[in-house]
């Protein structure tokens, strides 16, 4: 749970110096200025998140940055189409070796990495050579529909919790069951969900953590032992949609920068363990008009006022489409079981850690701190994909003046069958089948990009087809 201000601290940028403008490509906008790099970092990581959920790459020496910002730095359009495993799939817009996209550093957004010293890190617009954005590049979505909600008066906030499991090296294989399909990960030590007896031992790996990323500018509301062994959590302020995506990402590879000095290996897929509790990546998010937090304050349910409660209904009849978004992975269904507080089933609750829609009404007298939390997403997902289809499935709801039904209490896999709510889809093809199904996703999402992401869970899910439970576990538990 994070508690939502309405003046969230962002990370700082690099202080910027006035400069030429950030592109040269015709038509592309404008994201920060050149700015004055310390003499220590000698190179500049890139970053977009593909269609598989895989962050990619490309680097250029820091004296390069201000050309990179721009012209750009060539990308090949097939990563709108790559699989976890690197293979390519094809769909009918995106596909093949021709063809060459420019990403452009957002350099507003560049950070000098204490996680990684020697560089920094800035994520990655996509542009057509022509200077328009790339049909198929995420946050280019995320940021039309974050317009969209502004042009209606509305300011989303939102915030990423991440977890991972922490293992060794397996003897032989050096990659934790790489090795044998069916071996099991083992955790670096041992210790309780939630335990001191687990932070004990991980606590100078925590504590370095901790230090990296105050050091980078971003506010970290907790960290803490959770469930699996090996497993931990770390939660950060909410920030405006781009914003809390792109700290997805900075969190995650200073977290894997930091356990790779400790020889360790980071686990961010949905399953390690196949048969118990997987990593999330739960959203949390509040709408704000005006100052005013719409989820809290009202004369709703548990005190939502009209439009936060249309905007969630709206998010919760689109879960079942969303999970192909949100949870895209066939190892994605190994973790999202029913009574493991993984919200496997469509419904909502105050303070229902079992409901895949849960809302949190914040402390007495504190509207202001109200948030809901979508429980049944994963670090296999694309953050700039689920937020952007998040804020689209809520703002269709909020247009169209839906309401919650009732909301659930106790884990709803208990109910009678008669009571039960929806199970959400079980498996990554029913998922897409209802992904299939949404037009509202579609239209927001464009042609070139639903396609996109509808052949590459259809490839992976052949891919992977005819794995048992771990060696499916053990083929994408450290892809992410």
């Amino acid at each position: 749970m994070h508690t939502q201000s309405p003046h969230p601290r962002l990370a700082p940028a690099t202080p910027p110096v006035p400069s030429a403008p950030t592109h040269a490509l015709p038509g592309a906008q404008g994201t920060g200025q050149a700015p004055t790099l310390p003499p220590e970092v000698a190179g500049v990581a890139i970053t977009t998140v593909d269609t598989a959920g895989i962050t990619r790459v490309k680097a250029v020496p820091a004296a390069r940055l201000i050309r990179a910002g721009q012209d750009g730095v060539g990308l090949s359009p097939v990563f709108d189409v790559a699989l976890v495993d690197d293979s390519f799939t094809n769909s009918p817009h995106i596909g093949g070796p021709e063809g060459d996209l420019r990403i452009v550093p957002d350099l507003s957004a560049l950070t000098v990495l204490a996680g990684q010293p020697g560089w920094a890190w800035a994520p990655g617009d996509r542009y057509e050579q022509s200077g328009s954005p790339a049909a198929a590049c995420h946050r280019a979505f995320l940021r039309r529909v974050t317009t969209r909600a502004e042009a209606a008066g509305l300011s989303p906030l939102m915030g990423f919790e991440t977890e991972w499991i922490v293992t060794v090296p397996a003897d032989g294989g050096g990659h934790g069951g790489t090795a044998d399909a069916e071996a099991e990960p083992c955790p670096p030590a041992a210790g309780g969900a939630y335990g001191m007896t687990r932070l004990a031992p991980h606590g100078d790996y925590l504590r370095d953590i901790l230090v990296a990323l105050e050091r980078q500018g971003v506010e970290v509301l907790q960290i803490h032992p959770e469930y699996s062994p090996g497993q931990f959590e770390l939660s950060v302020a909410p920030a405006a949609p781009v914003r809390a995506a792109d700290l997805v990402v900075l969190v995650q590879e200073t977290i894997r920068a930091v356990t790779v000095r400790y020889g360790w290996e980071t686990n961010f897929g949905p399953s390690v363990l196949a048969g118990q509790v997987g990593n999330g990546r739960h959203l949390h998010l509040s709408l704000w008009r005006d100052g005013v937090n719409l989820c809290g304050g009202g004369e709703g349910p548990a005190g939502l006022r009209p439009e936060a409660e249309s905007f969630l209904a709206g998010v919760l009849g689109e879960l079942p489409a969303l999970l192909a978004i949100g949870a895209p992975s066939p190892a994605s269904y190994l973790r999202l079981a029913p009574s493991r507080w993984t919200g496997a089933f469509q419904c909502w609750g105050p303070e229902n850690r079992e409901a895949a829609l849960r809302l949190i009404p914040g402390a007495p007298g504190r509207a202001e701190t109200a948030n809901a939390e979508v429980k049944c997403l994963d670090a296999a997902a694309s953050p700039y994909l689920v937020a952007g289809a998040v804020l689209a499935a809520g703002l269709g709801g909020l247009e169209r003046g839906e309401r919650l039904p009732a909301p659930v209490t106790g884990d709803p896999a208990e109910l009678p069958e008669t009571e039960r709510p929806e199970r959400l889809p079980a498996s990554l093809p029913e998922a897409v089948a209802r992904f299939r199904q949404s037009e509202a996703l579609r239209a927001a999402l464009g042609d070139p990009l639903f396609e996109a992401i509808t052949k590459v869970r259809e490839a992976e899910t052949e891919l992977f087809a005819g794995y048992s439970p771990q060696a499916l576990a053990n083929a994408t538990r450290r892809a992410y």
